[in-house]
């Protein structure tokens, strides 16, 4: 009885971390239309509870095709203020961040032991 009601609150934790990921809807970022061309690359390179660094650089109102590598373990990347998600299916997608600020990118996929402390920057310039 003990096991069963540690497994259904196991997955009830688990089932609101999940759905939290998703939520959050903001309008510091926009999606590009299709045709908008990326004039910059960033590459993001995730591994075993870390991004490759600490935080990374954008500018205000330049289109940019983000691109995320996993590198190590099963990750994915999420930053609701500028509506941006990849993870290994869904791997690169164009922004134009419209809004200066600092915004926390956290892991998108629940990766073990370390998934909570996986946490890096957008900081987006003038």
């Amino acid at each position: 009885m003990m096991k069963k009601s540690i497994a259904w609150l196991v997955a009830c934790m688990l089932i609101m971390v999940l759905a939290a990921c998703g939520s959050g809807n903001s309008s510091n970022g926009s999606d590009a239309d299709p045709g908008i061309t990326a004039s910059e690359e960033l590459v993001i390179k995730a591994s075993n509870y870390e991004f490759d660094k600490p935080e990374y650089h954008l500018k205000k109102g330049v289109p940019v095709n983000i691109i995320y590598e996993n590198t190590n373990g099963n990750h994915g990347l999420l930053v609701p203020e500028l509506k941006l998600q990849l993870d290994i299916q869904n791997t690169s997608k164009v922004i134009v961040p419209d809004q200066v600020g600092e915004f926390e990118m956290s892991c998108s996929v629940f990766c073990g032991s370390g998934h909570s402390s996986m946490i890096s920057k957008i900081i987006v310039e003038e």
